[in-house]
Formats: structure tokens, C-alpha cells, sequence
């Protein structure tokens, strides 16, 4: 597993009355506790998912779980909001009974680790099948990074990479640029191109589709 670009946002804390609920669904042991206290235990996805009906998590708490972490991620502003909000109407019309278009939900990239990109375009599926997203369901990702900058394009970019996912844009607000990321190794990926405003990006998984820099990147303010 890829070490590098370790940068993360801050871990979620728990709180002695969270460990007791933990305990009391099954999620943790009794002599659990003080390693969760201190940050160093390490949840899989179903623990994760079942901290919610035990009342430890939200679902309006913008967290992910990365590589057994509890991962807060960082408010999102207005930038972020209009970008997510005009590539998510700009790759519906197109895909649409092609993929699924998911915003800001989780897809599964192991039993660890189960992040929230801004955009996920996935498989489609029957109407009434349930059931998480993997990595063989995703066409590709997007991460509209601005704050989260260093996170995206560093430690998630690589379990992106890890996991097979075939294709990452990495939306640079301060940059004003895309850094589309292609054919994944455990190394990393191994093909980047870099597009500005004026160019437009064609979609790997759907060739007739593309999408122009300038209409879904932020006006400068």
C-alpha cells in the first residue's frame, strides 16, 4: 500500500459517552475504549456504518472512513458547491440510462475504507437493486478540491490508484485547473493530463461526452 502524501484532515473524536454506545451495540469490545479515546483504533466499514443507528454518528456529519479513519472532511463552500452543482448537471443529460450520476455519497474501496467523492459516476443498475457501490461498479471520480487540496490529490488520489479505480479528475479551485488521472497501479496512476480553462475533457469510460473547463469551473470572485 502507498505510504506517500500521507497529509489527512483531522480525525473524528469520540467522546467517553460515544464508547459506551459503541460498546453496547456490538461495535467495540469493553477494552476497546481507551484505544478509541486515544485515536489508534481502526474501524472497517461495517463498524463504521453501524455508528449511526447506535447514535455515535449523523447522517448531516461530514465525515468518510479512509484507511480504518474516521476522516472529518472540510465545510463546503461556495466554490465547491458551484462547481459539484454545474459538472453534476452537465453529466446527467448525457448519462442519463447510462450511469448512475452519485453526489457526495460513499462508494466502497475496501473493508477500510469508504470515501465520499464530490462526484462518483457509477454502473447502472435495475431499479430495486440495493447495495454498496465497488470498485468495479465505478466509471470514475471527481473531487472538487480547494482546502481539501493536499488530502485529494495526495493520500486519497493513491487508495484511488490502489483500488482500480479507472479515472480521477481533480478539480484545482485555486489553480483553476483539472488533473484528469488515468490507468491506475498500486504505485499511483500512471497517465495525468492537466486542462485549463479553454480546453475540454473527454470522458475515458464515455467517449462521446465532453465537458468544457469553463462551465462548470467557479468565476473568479
Amino acid at each position: 500500500m502507498t505510504t506517500a502524501k500521507t497529509h489527512k484532515p483531522p480525525a473524528w473524536s469520540f467522546s467517553p459517552q460515544d464508547c459506551e454506545a459503541m460498546v453496547s451495540a456490538g461495535i467495540i469490545a469493553e477494552g476497546e475504549q481507551a484505544a478509541v479515546l486515544s485515536g489508534t483504533r481502526r474501524f472497517n466499514v461495517d463498524e463504521y456504518l453501524a455508528m449511526e443507528p447506535a447514535g455515535v454518528l449523523h447522517e448531516d456529519d461530514r465525515v468518510e472512513l479512509m484507511d480504518g479513519e474516521i476522516i472529518v472532511m472540510a465545510p463546503i463552500g461556495d466554490p465547491h458547491e458551484y462547481g459539484t452543482d454545474w459538472l453534476t448537471r452537465l453529466l446527467l443529460p448525457p448519462l442519463i440510462d447510462r450511469a448512475m450520476v452519485r453526489v457526495q455519497g460513499s462508494i466502497r474501496l475496501n473493508i477500510r475504507s469508504a470515501p465520499q467523492p464530490d462526484i462518483a459516476v457509477l454502473r447502472l443498475r435495475p431499479p430495486g437493486q440495493l447495495g454498496p457501490y465497488f470498485p468495479p461498479d465505478i466509471y470514475f471520480v471527481i473531487e472538487v478540491a480547494d482546502s481539501t487540496l493536499r488530502y485529494d490529490s495526495g493520500l486519497k488520489l493513491a487508495r484511488y490508484a490502489e483500488a482500480g479505480i479507472p479515472e480521477v479528475w481533480i478539480t484545482n479551485l485555486r489553480a483553476r485547473d483539472v488533473s484528469v488521472h488515468a490507468n491506475p497501479s498500486d504505485s499511483g496512476y500512471t497517465e495525468v493530463r492537466v486542462y485549463r480553462p479553454g480546453d475540454s475533457i473527454t470522458l475515458c469510460a464515455f467517449p462521446d461526452v465532453s465537458l468544457a473547463v469553463d462551465d462548470f469551473m467557479p468565476p473568479v470572485s
